[in-house]
């Protein structure tokens, strides 16, 4: 193994050549090169580092596959950690979300960083100490039989695989913005550079991959803020005067909002709203009648020889009309929720629970800290996450690299609040008000791909705030342009942001496979299968995984961070109660957890599911999104599934008889004290 020293050397060296080879391109666009080869440029450079570093990682050995050998010192694998946690939701979706929840966004950053505290202290020493290889590994040697080891399993697969997808998703939007392919062609391609991370050399392949990834997404996301920075305030380091520009936006957003026109946009949406819930009301009548007057007016422009272009957009809309009323149903509910969410009155960047209701202001608030509560116990539990604290060498540099890990997670994290106040300010300063005819050309390449959506909805030709749509995972990636930087700087940005997804695609699709390849194959069904044929499964399962999410994500299911959020649900719901009580609480047994872990997940799923109908494609038919439980929304859902979960185990636990004498044992051996064992490798 090399010496700390020289792999921080070699880590200077990739920084020094990444950093050499961005210049570079900033000097050859100065002289003329296009901007898609910019992109290209970035794409295949990154993606040929990462691949390098996994041909050179690669490994037959089932410890170096599964857990690095637990050789990876603490500072590299809190490196490690920070780029497989800051995920393209971290990366893409959180300054988009602060951009447009402003103080209500801030949950995401609260919750998420405070899970890494429950980590060390509830969890990571616990979990080294143990040793082995996986999560469905440590449950099923504290509460003993295959059953919870499955139970855990399953929960693994189904958390990772919503995230995985999220991630995959995001390098999609990335590669068709940034290099002009097809969206569905773009996460395939992108699925090419997850797999030539992790498929030779597994986690030791994967830890060294996302140590270059951190480096890689730390430079891009720090940059164009730092250049705005300097821009508006003549200060590079956002952090220090962001509060500046934020008075500046509160200015803005006091001067904009009550226009009469930006009310009158308002009022138009509003309308519309009410038009479409009249219309669900009277259905099927409303789109019979709808098809009717479409096909007398397509009759009427026949007879009177109009214009064919006029007769081909209205034969149009009568074939884009819903097929059956409960297909309306859904599609005009999708309708009305989205003009009813541009006719609310627009709320301040820094106003907390703002909302003029007080039912909504107090939605807001349970929202608020139902989020930072999923988010906090999602953050404790998710296996891929977890799994990092096996390949540490000893239970001391477990506890170390958690506190690395914060601290580079820290870096992106402080970051983003200045990165949505620079942003917003840029939008209403330099985009609103404006002629919609002189729109800067990144409004257009946007909408091509679906993030940016503009409604002269009064037709007055002028850009009101209100008919502006950003989806939150633009933000990020559209700034450099929106600030009117070099291509370069937003080339850098989407490598960043696909360094940050591929890091953690990397990490959950290790977990899945492991999952199935170690927990189901080995422990359950071929306890005696070799190395080679473990390993042979292994990277067999990670292509079928790889391409089943890819094609998932090609659906568009959601945006990031609702699906990444989802998954924290589902994670928290499943692993934490019996991870904690596990640990913690001695009369904790298998039917009790075993019980926890199914109930918990099962109404996580069903409150997104409940909450999310007719959102989801293949739920829409015969399914309308309910009213939410005491205003929590879907990503929240976790509020629910954890609470039955610890209700469940206690109670199930109590009423069956204690653990036995193994399960003691073992408690016995993860709960040393640290005196003891701080030092030790096993």
């Amino acid at each position: 193994m090399f010496s700390f020293a020289r792999i921080k050397q070699y880590y200077l060296y990739y920084t020094g050549s990444f950093l050499l080879f961005v210049g570079a391109l900033a000097v050859l666009e100065d002289h003329g090169m296009p901007p898609r080869w910019i992109g290209y440029s970035f794409l295949f450079f990154t993606i040929f580092m990462y691949a390098a570093i996994g041909v050179m990682s690669r490994t037959s050995d089932i410890s170096e596959y599964y857990v690095a050998g637990r050789r990876i010192p603490a500072f590299f694998n809190g490196m490690a950690t920070g780029a497989d946690w800051m995920s393209a939701a971290s990366f893409i979706g959180l300054a988009g979300t602060l951009y447009l929840s402003g103080f209500q966004g801030l949950a995401y950053v609260i919750g998420w960083t405070g899970g890494f505290v429950l980590v060390a202290l509830l969890l990571a020493p616990y979990l080294r100490r143990f040793g082995e290889y996986t999560i469905p590994d440590f449950l099923g040697a504290r509460y003993g039989g295959n059953s919870i080891r499955l139970v855990a399993v399953g929960a693994a697969i189904l958390a990772s695989f919503v995230y995985v997808v999220a991630q995959i998703y995001g390098v999609g939007v990335i590669t068709s913005r940034f290099v002009s392919l097809q969206f569905e062609i773009g996460v395939f391609v992108g699925l090419a550079g997850i797999l030539v991370c992790s498929f030779l050399g597994g986690m030791r392949a994967v830890t060294w991959t996302q140590v270059a990834q951190y480096l890689v997404l730390i430079v891009a996301y720090a940059t164009p803020v730092a250049i705005l920075s300097w821009n508006v305030t003549g200060n590079p380091v956002p952090q220090l005067v962001y509060g500046q520009v934020l008075n500046n936006v509160q200015q803005l957003e006091e001067k904009i909002f009550d226009q009469p026109a930006e009310e009158q946009v308002r009022s138009l949406y509003r309308q519309r709203a009410d038009l479409y819930a009249e219309k669900i009301m009277q259905l099927p009548q409303s789109l019979a009648f709808e098809r009717e007057q479409l096909s007398v007016e397509i009759n009427r422009l026949k007879a009177s020889d109009s214009q064919m272009k006029d007769i081909v957009a209205l034969e149009r809309q009568r074939r884009e009309l819903p097929q059956d009323p409960e297909q309306a149903r859904v599609r005009w509910e999708k309708a009305m929720f989205a003009a009813g969410e541009r006719a609310k009155p627009p709320t301040h960047h820094s106003a907390a629970f703002a909302a003029k209701d007080p039912e909504e202001q107090l939605s807001q608030q349970i929202n608020f800290l139902a989020l930072i509560f999923c988010l906090t116990v999602g953050t404790a539990s998710l296996p891929h996450l977890l799994m990092r604290y096996y390949t540490t060498p000893t239970v001391r540099e477990a506890r170390e690299s958690v506190f690395w890990a914060l601290l580079f997670i820290l870096l992106l994290y402080i970051t983003a609040p200045a990165y949505a106040v620079f942003a917003k300010y840029e939008v209403l300063s330099h985009l609103v008000e404006i002629p919609i005819a002189d729109l800067p050309s990144w409004v257009a390449a946007w909408s091509k791909v679906g993030m940016v959506n503009i409604e002269d909805i009064n037709r007055d030709g002028i850009m009101q705030l209100a008919e502006l749509s950003l989806n939150p995972d633009v933000i990020v990636l559209a700034t450099p342009e929106i600030a009117g930087m070099p291509y370069v700087v937003s080339g850098l940005v989407a490598a960043g942001a696909l360094a940050a997804a591929l890091s953690t695609a990397d990490g959950l699709l290790l977990t899945i496979t492991g999952a199935l390849s170690h927990d189901v194959y080995f422990r359950i069904f071929r306890p005696q299968a070799s190395t080679q044929l473990r390993l042979v499964i292994s990277k067999s399962l990670l292509l079928v995984v790889a391409v089943l999410a890819a094609s998932v994500a090609a659906q568009k299911p959601g945006t990031i961070l609702s699906m990444v959020a989802w998954a924290f649900s589902i994670a928290g719901s499943a692993f934490f109660p019996a991870l904690v009580l596990g640990i913690f609480w001695n009369r904790a047994n298998q039917k009790g957890a075993l019980a926890g872990m199914v109930i918990g997940v099962c109404i996580a799923i069903y409150y997104i599911l409940r909450i999310e109908a007719g959102n989801i494609p293949w739920l829409s038919i015969n399914s309308i999104a309910a009213d939410p439980w005491f205003h929590v929304q879907s990503t929240a859902a976790g509020v629910f599934g954890v609470a039955s979960g610890f209700l469940t185990i206690v109670i199930v636990s109590l009423l069956t008889a204690p653990p036995g004498k193994t399960s003691q044992d073992f408690l016995s051996r993860v709960r040393r004290t640290p005196k003891r064992d701080d030092n030790a490798t096993d």
